[in-house]
């Protein structure tokens, strides 16, 4: 009981602190800037909540005090069901108020018709939610965990049922919110009265639908183009994948070391760089090109500005992160299941094609709809060759920001691509639905992989070996192309493009960052760097909630977790530019949106790895430290964190290097104050400052690789000692619980 009064006595404290002492709307230069403190608490722009019902007329707010006034009642109830009941009430009731009165009332007054109609016209609106309501949310949110904890859901452990519910909330208010936003922007007026004319006109336009190239036009809609261009990427990327996999895990290739470098490689290279260094081969000033001129006297054509460019950039970046996929599920398969194919007779043909490629069917579909969804979603590549051919990520930004300025248009366009890529995963997973691939068991599996048939090792070897040429040319490219002053004019060597972008003065005695780049670099870190450890943390939390608990909904919870992953950075850039660029969350031209875009967006790969290291952990360890009076929390610090470096690191790299190479989504949501380094080199190749642009890229893959292996290195690495059967477990995980114990 006492700890029960303990937290509650917290949540209620803080509930009531934000009520007096913390502004409740949003701070035009910030929060954290507090240089409201000079303002505070007289005038109503920085006003705490308490002064704005009771001096500025926003009388709508004493919800939240009737809200907490019934939480503090719960706190004098003895009977645990009946407090359990008051503060889930409490807490529901204080969530839905400030979420409806958000809504409901914007700057000017009633956003809603029927609410001008029932309660009259108001003198005044509100501005967006500031430090005051947010808290204020979250600590209603508490509260209603606490309540259902009270009546012993989840075995009445609060931090596990509070877990949930904040990761319930996040989800619905950075996930679901957003694309709720832009399926309502679709048919919105520029003043955001509703209007479905736009809908209409956009969505029947030809330029979309139009199947001109089937019967002798110049070209098919966009739509259309934009899909055939992400099936052909998804089929060529998953084929090349499953060969270097082959490759590396069937063969006795000798640089098999080299072949995982390189598909590193362009996972932290920025998008758009390989379509740069295509078009320093291959473009009309190209080494390629001009070689073939001067030698065989070929005219210069634009063959790679179009979807054959894009194509060949895409495959190039997307081929590394299918092998990455494929080559766990080739290793996977079972040995003596092929020793046993050919203990019946079955050649190494028959072998291969009837047993070991059917078990790696989930690889080969996650494979197929990862290149599917990155193709679709890609922005960088499409951007620098796709010339007049554009897609749908291309015309969703040029209706934003170009001439056009049609937002109804872009959230039609959104809703498209959404479909498109949502269509692949619902039918990834009905493909795979009921099928039972498992070959590893508890059981040892002492046997080898039988060889490749003889053609295929032949053919795989001959698609792999040219395509490592090639990518090493292609990024040869990259790193010369920063050290030669106009790339295809004058190649003399240089080192201007790198003293531009980072050159270092010494000014008065102090140190002054000259370069053109060094704002949006220092910028870029410091998002990445916030980001990265909140993407962790989310994305474990969430996995120890879908693994070790039971609760209603958890595989629809799970479903809607891994769904964000099937929504393209285009449609999340858009669709969060129309739900925060308007109370009641205003976030554009801040920090917090870029960091709120890269958690939500990365999130679903730190929770698939944090489920596939926990899956891992028997659950005997969570019992054993529960019996020895550990709670969830210090379960979770003490036992099970220790045991799950490999994926803290995993999700720390992965969620890094996301928001360092990420374009699709930032392009939307950077500002003149919070630019990001991607958008701004794609500033650079728009004014054909290719060489800055290169020297930028460059300087980024090399920070990159130090930053990662900085990560490695605080984590740690997991050390586990084997041992015969229980002694082993116990020796291991007994000094840990009795630490715990004793603290």
């Amino acid at each position: 009981m006492d700890n029960r009064n303990r937290r509650l006595d917290t949540a209620l404290a803080i509930g009531l602190a934000v009520l007096v002492v913390v502004p409740w709307y949003r701070i035009d230069k910030g929060f954290l800037s507090f240089a409201w403190l000079g303002d505070f608490p007289s005038e109503a722009s920085v006003a705490p909540g308490i002064l704005q019902i009771f001096l500025h007329g926003r009388v709508w707010l004493i919800g939240v005090l009737v809200a907490l006034a019934l939480a503090l009642s719960a706190r004098f109830v003895a009977d645990p069901m009946t407090r359990g009941r008051l503060l889930a009430w409490a807490g529901g009731l204080g969530v839905l108020f400030l979420v409806l009165q958000g809504l409901a009332i914007g700057i000017s007054g009633w956003n809603w018709t029927m609410a001008d109609t029932v309660f009259g016209p108001l003198r005044d609106g509100q501005p967006p939610m500031g430090a005051g309501a947010v808290l204020s949310s979250i600590t209603f949110v508490l509260l209603f965990s606490f309540g259902l904890a009270e009546r012993g859901i989840m075995r009445g452990d609060a931090f596990v049922v509070s877990t949930i519910s904040i990761l319930v909330f996040l989800v619905a208010v950075f996930v679901f919110y957003p694309i709720g936003s832009m399926f309502i922007g679709a048919f919105q007026d520029f003043d955001g009265s509703m209007n479905v004319d736009g809908f209409s006109r956009n969505f029947v336009d030809p330029s979309i639908w139009s199947l001109d190239c089937l019967i002798g036009g110049a070209r098919c809609g966009i739509a259309w183009r934009t899909l055939f261009l992400a099936i052909l990427t998804a089929g060529a990327s998953t084929l090349l994948g499953l060969a270097f996999a082959l490759v590396a895990t069937r063969t006795r290739f000798p640089f098999k070391k080299g072949l995982r470098l390189l598909t590193v490689l362009p996972i932290i290279t920025p998008p758009f760089v390989i379509g740069l260094a295509l078009t320093l081969l291959f473009g009309r000033a190209g080494v390629v090109t001009k070689t073939l001129a001067a030698t065989f006297d070929i005219e210069p054509g634009r063959w790679l500005y179009g979807l054959t460019g894009i194509w060949i950039a895409q495959v190039l970046s997307f081929t590394p992160i299918s092998f990455l996929v494929l080559i766990g599920v080739v290793e996977g398969v079972s040995p003596s299941m092929e020793e046993a194919s050919q203990t019946l007779r079955a050649d190494r043909w028959r072998t291969f094609w009837r047993v070991s490629l059917p078990l790696m069917k989930p690889g080969l579909a996650n494979a197929f709809l990862i290149g599917f969804i990155e193709s679709m979603a890609d922005f960088g590549n499409p951007l620098v060759l796709g010339g007049s051919h554009g897609v749908l990520s291309t015309e969703i930004f040029f209706a934003v920001v170009g001439s056009q300025n049609d937002p109804s248009r872009a959230a039609v366009l959104a809703m498209i691509l959404l479909f498109f890529t949502l269509s692949a995963f619902l039918a990834q997973r009905i493909w795979l639905a009921g099928k039972n691939f498992a070959t590893v068991t508890g059981k040892g599996d002492s046997g080898a992989h039988i060889a490749l048939p003889r053609p295929l090792s032949i053919g795989v070897h001959a698609v792999v070996i040219p395509w490592m040429i090639f990518t090493l040319v292609v990024y040869g490219m990259i790193i010369f192309g920063g050290f030669v002053k106009t790339w295809g004019l004058d190649n003399t060597l240089t080192l201007a493009h790198y003293a531009k972008a980072f050159s270092v003065t010494i000014r008065d005695g102090s140190l002054v960052w000259t370069g053109v780049a060094w704002n949006s670099f220092w910028t870029t870190m410091e998002i990445a760097l916030i980001s990265a450890p909140l993407t962790a943390a989310v994305g474990l939390a969430t996995a120890y909630v879908i693994v070790r608990q039971k609760f209603a909904g958890r595989n629809l919870f799970e479903f809607a977790l891994m769904m964000s992953f099937a929504i393209p950075g285009t449609v999340i850039g858009i669709s969060y530019i129309i739900a925060f660029n308007l109370p009641p969350l205003e976030m554009t031209g801040t920090a917090l949106i870029l960091v709120a875009c890269f958690v939500f967006r990365n999130m679903p790969v730190g929770v698939r790895g944090g489920i596939a290291a926990m899956s891992q952990l028997d659950k005997s360890l969570d019992e054993a430290s529960m019996t020895l009076r550990a709670n969830s929390f210090r379960t979770i610090r003490r036992v099970i964190l220790p045991l799950l470096r490999p994926a803290i690191t995993a999700a720390l790299v992965y969620s890094f290097v996301r928001a360092i190479t990420s374009i699709s989504a930032v392009v939307f949501l950077v500002s003149a104050q919070y630019n990001m380094a991607t958008s701004y080199i794609v500033g650079l190749v728009e004014n054909g400052e290719y060489g800055v642009a290169i020297a930028y890229s460059s300087m980024l893959i090399f920070v990159m690789i130090a930053v990662i292996t900085g990560f490695q290195f605080l984590v740690g690495e997991r050390r586990l000692r084997r041992e015969n059967r229980i002694s082993g477990l116990a020796k291991q995980t007994l000094p840990v619980l009795t630490e715990e114990k004793t603290a």
